[in-house]
């Protein structure tokens, strides 16, 4: 079965528009209590559904830079928010693979609608592991209801990675105080699960996973986010100032990654879904408009683009990349499998080599479709109202994640020099 969307209407066109200035964000509306998915299977037509249903507005929504709530309201009614959460807490427990292929079916319906959910699903894999029962029952059951998380992870103004965002005591429970960026989902969300810093009483700093109610007093989200791709993800800042938080909201972090955990290969692979999903997207698009607009050049000989032997070629090249990314991230996903259900230092090894193979190839096959789709449509592809150009846009924005030149070295070096990738979660 092919795993290409149905290709795009040609009504959806594009047209840059200004981004309006910065303003502070409404919070999001209750949720309906969502459906219930019972299996792999029926998330993934779930996600198909979806896909199909936000596709025909995309290229509006980033021309226009609308958000997305009525968009995200459905993807969360529809079950596909809640597809990780453990049956014995009352999810589906899907498995690493259809995460990941849910994620790559709606990134190439809308790249950002794809990349909205990804620190939820991250939040939920550190709840996993590191979160005690009673707060996995707490917001497990909060994400069952309807609720999404965002993030607050990243912070700007620094180039030594450090975090500056503190948890000071406050009775019984904590204060959070300081600045976030690159802020992903907190836009929309009814939890914001930020990286804080702790002091210890003897002195050392411990960093903990802090999760803040949304219209929690003191929180302010703003939406300044001004890339040029990934236009609608609310990847914007937010500010806590003297938030407080409850004891049971905070979950250990950096000592979720002293022992071996899928914490980062889980995001990686959802990142490398991502990318598969704007190259599936972008090869899409590229198939309509070089049968029913672009012109075969002069010397192939031909009445007919689609007919041209050397854009025929090209076409054929673009689609064996990303076959070959799709192979490498159901790969990936089943080495996750496989170290989620016995996380040893082995396994998680190879789990996050395997997703740094996969987001290697899964960055480049998304920037070439995305180029390859003007080189093949020519000229009149790149008009605004076409729209086109959001496919690279918007996988030249998140391929810039992390880079790429630091998987293809983490691959080299555990491949040459049995070197076990780094536990941050960067790979």
């Amino acid at each position: 079965m092919s795993l290409l969307l149905p290709e795009p209407p040609a009504s959806a066109l594009f047209t840059p528009a200004p981004v309006p200035p910065p303003q502070a964000s409404p919070a999001p509306a209750p949720a309906g209590t969502p459906q219930r998915i019972a299996s792999d299977a029926q998330a993934l037509a779930a996600a198909q559904r979806f896909a199909d249903r936000v596709a025909p507005g995309a290229a509006r929504r980033d021309r226009e830079r609308l958000l997305p709530w009525a968009e995200l309201d459905e993807f969360v009614a529809s079950g596909l928010w809640s597809i990780t959460v453990p049956p014995e807490y009352g999810g589906p427990g899907v498995s690493a693979g259809t995460l990941a292929e849910v994620i790559a079916r709606v990134s190439a319906a809308d790249g950002s609608l794809g990349q909205i959910p990804q620190n939820h699903f991250y939040a939920l894999e550190v709840l996993r592991v590191g979160g005690s029962d009673a707060q996995k029952r707490f917001f497990y059951g909060r994400v069952l209801a309807g609720e999404r998380f965002g993030n607050a992870l990243a912070e700007i103004g620094h180039k030594d990675f450090q975090r500056r965002t503190r948890l000071v005591p406050d009775g019984d429970g904590f204060r959070v105080i300081g600045r976030k960026f690159y802020c992903t989902g907190a836009l929309y969300a009814h939890w914001i699960p930020t990286l804080v810093v702790a002091q210890e009483a003897d002195g050392r700093e411990v960093t903990w996973l802090a999760f803040v109610p949304r219209t929690a007093p003191g929180v302010r989200i703003t939406d300044d986010w001004d890339g040029f791709g990934q236009r609608v993800t609310g990847s914007g800042s937010v500010e806590f100032d003297d938030v407080r938080v409850e004891a049971e909201w905070v979950v250990p972090f950096l000592a979720s990654f002293q022992r071996p955990t899928t914490i980062g290969p889980l995001a990686q692979l959802l990142h490398a879904a991502i990318d598969l999903g704007l190259a599936r997207g972008a090869l899409a698009a590229t198939l309509p408009f070089v049968r029913d607009h672009a012109r075969p050049w002069i010397d192939a000989g031909v009445d007919r683009a689609a007919d041209d032997p050397l854009l025929i070629q090209q076409l054929g090249d673009t689609a064996v990349r990303v076959r070959a990314a799709e192979a490498l991230v159901r790969r990936a996903a089943r080495f996750v499998a496989a170290a989620q259900a016995d996380p040893t230092e082995q396994s998680v090894a190879q789990a996050s080599v395997a997703v740094a193979e996969a987001r290697a190839l899964t960055t480049t096959a998304s920037l070439d479709a995305g180029t390859r789709l003007f080189e093949l449509g020519g000229t009149s592809a790149t008009t605004g109202r076409q729209g086109l150009d959001r496919f690279w846009r918007n996988a030249r924005t998140h391929t810039l994640h992390d880079p790429v030149r630091w998987k293809y070295h983490a691959i080299g070096n555990y491949h040459l020099n049995g070197r076990i990738p780094p536990r941050h979660g960067a790979l």
